[in-house]
């Protein structure tokens, strides 16, 4: 019987396995750089791999995945954080199907999912239901101007923790506290600490984590994933990729 993806990540995290995820872009890199930084994020530390951006248009996007896939050699998964309808690929082994739940643009609360769907279904790929939030980071995001909406304000705590648990009445699997590319600030830990009081679900955080020490307060916050991209970026090394996952894979 097949073991899917979310089954897997959710049975980690029951044993209380925390997960240090990092995600690609194939707006910045070729697939050759692709392949290179998916092998060395998965020989370093990482639990897993998500590809995908707010601002590519989902040119040669099997190709991007494919490389991942190739990189990682089968040791974690790759899974599709799409920024629109066309970053699907039957290469990968599931995607974050995403709601905005802190914007109100339709198009990213149902219009984009609509036109992904039917090509999902035809290739049968996983779909896991996920809550993304977005959270003022000091600075106008990349993912902010694409989908024209406004971030929750990040000193509000209780408005990001209510968003969460609506999205997981609505049935999310997982909720997805963002700070956005290139952001100054990562998520607050008071607004991670009573998301996690509130809902039941697994928790990802993303943005603005760029050492090993955001990184720990963020899990000892209540977060089950953390994920890093520009950091990554930014200091392409295996040892810091390493200290990275082992404070995420240590703290408790």
């Amino acid at each position: 019987m097949k073991e899917y993806i979310f089954q897997k990540i959710s049975n980690r995290i029951k044993q209380g396995k925390k997960q240090f995820w990092i995600l690609l872009d194939p707006e910045r890199e070729s697939p050759e750089e692709l392949r290179v930084a998916g092998e060395m994020a998965v020989n370093s530390g990482a639990d897993g791999l998500l590809i995908g951006s707010s601002l590519y248009p989902g040119d040669n996007f099997n190709e991007a995945v494919l490389a991942v896939k190739n990189g990682c050699q089968g040791v974690a998964p790759v899974l599709i954080f799409p920024g629109n309808h066309r970053q699907v690929s039957p290469h990968a082994d599931a995607i974050l199907f995403l709601t905005l739940l802190s914007g109100r643009n339709p198009r990213y609360l149902i219009e984009e999912q609509m036109l992904a769907a039917p090509y999902i279904h035809q290739i049968g790929l996983e779909t896991i239901a996920t809550g993304y939030i977005l959270i003022e980071s000091g600075k106008i995001t990349s993912v902010q101007r694409v989908t024209e909406t406004t971030p929750l304000p990040r000193e509000n705590a209780k408005l990001i923790a209510t968003h969460a648990l609506t999205g997981q009445y609505l049935g999310n699997q997982m909720i997805y506290l963002e700070a956005g590319s290139g952001a100054l600030y990562p998520v607050p830990e008071d607004a991670i600490r009573l998301t996690r009081s509130m809902i039941d679900v697994p928790l990802i955080v993303g943005g603005g984590i760029r050492d090993p020490k955001n990184a720990e307060v963020a899990v000892r916050a209540g977060a089950d994933f953390i994920v890093i991209g520009n950091a990554l970026e930014n200091a392409r090394d295996c040892r810091f990729i390493n200290e990275l996952a082992d404070a995420v894979h240590r703290t408790r």
